[in-house]
């Protein structure tokens, strides 16, 4: 059914230690996106184990780790303002039936069409989201023990910093935890470096009672088992009129987000995962995570980079990570408040260095303008306002700009030929952004009786190609003129017939290709 290991380079031992960092990692994440939702503390956690298990078992990408997430809670706030708690478990039951169904309808495929540069900006924008998030720390705890100010996908407004000897402790710890990162793999890779960090920050913390804010001054993170619990919402027309359009947004991004984390993965593992069996166990999660009272989930580039880069490769890391969460949420949670949320910030910053791609400095000047755009473009709209945004911008106007570039690549050479016809040979695509330029080409009044058109060196494609030689025999027709069309395939010709018998079609050597027109 699933296997733990990816391949023979993969260890257990990595699997697990990988996964234990991750888990710790995972608890202030799980706890912040449940208050940028408006729910309770558990509900984030419930979400984090659940969607983190499913997908570590039946997911397309070994080593890619799935929770709750802010790109998600973001857009689920406001349902719950309006409508509260149970049609956010609702919500998010659909949401997990509509992500099913795009695995089976096997549209995953379609993250192909992400160009690179959007990745860049995908990944930069996401880089700067989690730094942004980890600025909140600084704040200031309120009375109901979070954070003041306003969260909203990693920008922090109106936050009360701490300062003074609180504030050089805090960016002590951090710059120590840092360092431990940096260096300890110099030194043995025996265990993740992270870990290592964590372990050893918690205990000078705890040894010589530093007073800095820990895990348990956020929130409290002890509970019970998940029970099902179907939720409580009328089964009518109205309610699916007030769930089914967020879980439509909700399914939208968390595909984009886990895919794109997938193709990430991909890359740095020089590994292939499979993006419709992803789109089904992100699916399958959170139908499950909503009849057991959690606000649903995706994948996340943060925790995957920290189990990716601490070793873990195989299943088993996720699997860890969940079971890990599941066990500090029941039995070690006293334990798990301690850890100062110092030490948990400088792991998420080594993140941020280890997922900006710094390379884009040096090549922003080398690549194409348009690209360099684009790559500024998603990196802004991702911070601004959330992932899937960025990304659909960011394949809309790279389509744009290809449409426009190739649009420019059609030409038409006119000449005459010994017998006397006037003959056009086209060049390039044929498709709605050349059309205009194509039509414009064409003189009638001043051509021959006999014209031909040629398009050996042209491909026909898409429909409006189709209307665009449909258009042009209409103008020879009606000034008395026969037109013969040469070299288009026969797909093309029994679109023309079904337009109307409008002009003598004389194909010679047809080549055998398909218009796009589906």
């Amino acid at each position: 059914m699933f296997e733990f290991r990816l391949n023979k380079n993969v260890s257990i031992k990595d699997d697990v230690l990988s996964g234990l960092t991750v888990a710790l990692a995972l608890v202030p994440e799980a706890v912040a996106f449940a208050f940028v939702a408006g729910v309770e503390p558990l509900v984030g956690l419930y979400a984090a184990f659940m969607v983190g298990l499913i997908t570590a078992c039946i997911g397309g990408r070994p080593g890619m780790i799935s929770g709750a997430t802010g790109a998600l809670a973001v857009v689920m706030v406001s349902l719950v303002a309006q409508h509260g708690v149970e049609y956010l478990f609702a919500t998010v039951v659909l949401m997990g039936i509509l992500q099913v169904l795009a695995g089976v309808l096997r549209l995953g495929k379609f993250i192909r069409m992400v160009p690179h540069p959007v990745m860049l900006g995908f990944v930069n924008g996401l880089a700067i989201v989690i730094f942004l998030a980890q600025l909140q720390q600084f704040g200031v705890a309120n009375e109901a023990g979070w954070l003041s100010g306003t969260y909203f996908e990693g920008s922090v407004v109106d936050v009360a910093w701490v300062g003074g000897t609180e504030l050089y402790m805090m960016l002590g710890l951090v710059m120590l935890t840092m360092a431990i990162i940096h260096f300890l793999p110099k030194l043995t890779t025996a265990i993740p470096s992270s870990l290592a960090a964590i372990l050893v920050v918690s205990l000078l913390v705890i040894g010589l009672g530093l007073d800095t804010r820990v895990v348990g001054d956020v929130a409290s993170i002890a509970g019970e088992l998940p029970s099902f619990h179907i939720p409580s919402v009328p089964l009518n027309w109205e309610t699916l009129q007030i769930i089914f359009p967020y879980a439509v947004i909700l399914a939208a991004i968390g595909l984009i987000e886990s895919l794109l984390t997938l193709r990430l993965v991909d890359e740095i593992t020089e590994t292939r995962g499979r993006g419709n069996k992803e789109c089904i166990g992100q699916g399958v999660a959170n139908v499950t995570t909503g009849f057991f009272g959690g606000m649903g989930g995706c994948a996340m580039i943060g925790q995957s980079m920290i189990n990716v880069n601490s070793g873990g490769r195989g299943r088993l890391s996720g699997i860890t990570a969940a079971l890990c969460l599941l066990l500090f949420i029941l039995v070690a949670s006293s334990l798990i408040e301690q850890i100062p949320v110092a030490a948990l910030i400088g792991v998420m910053f080594i993140v941020v260095m280890g997922t900006f791609e710094w390379s884009s400095f040096r090549i922003i000047r080398k690549i194409p303008r348009h690209d360099a755009f684009v790559l500024v473009l998603v990196s802004g709209v991702t911070v601004a306002t959330d992932l899937a945004v960025a990304v659909i911008v960011g394949v809309i106007v790279s389509a744009l700009v290809f449409a426009w570039e190739h649009a420019k690549h059609v030409q038409i050479k006119r000449k005459v030929s010994e017998d006397g016809s006037t003959v056009y040979d086209v060049n390039g695509p044929l498709f709605f952004g050349s059309v205009t330029d194509f039509s414009e080409q064409f003189t009638p009044k001043e051509d021959s009786d006999d014209v031909i058109i040629d398009f050996l060196h042209s491909r026909v494609c898409d429909h409006s190609g189709l209307e665009a030689i449909d258009s042009v025999a209409e103008r020879y027709l009606a000034a008395g003129k026969t037109l013969h069309l040469r070299h288009l395939s026969p797909e093309c010709r029994s679109m023309l017939k079904k337009a109307g018998d409008l002009v003598e079609v004389n194909v010679l050597e047809d080549p055998k290709y398909f218009v796009a027109v589906d």
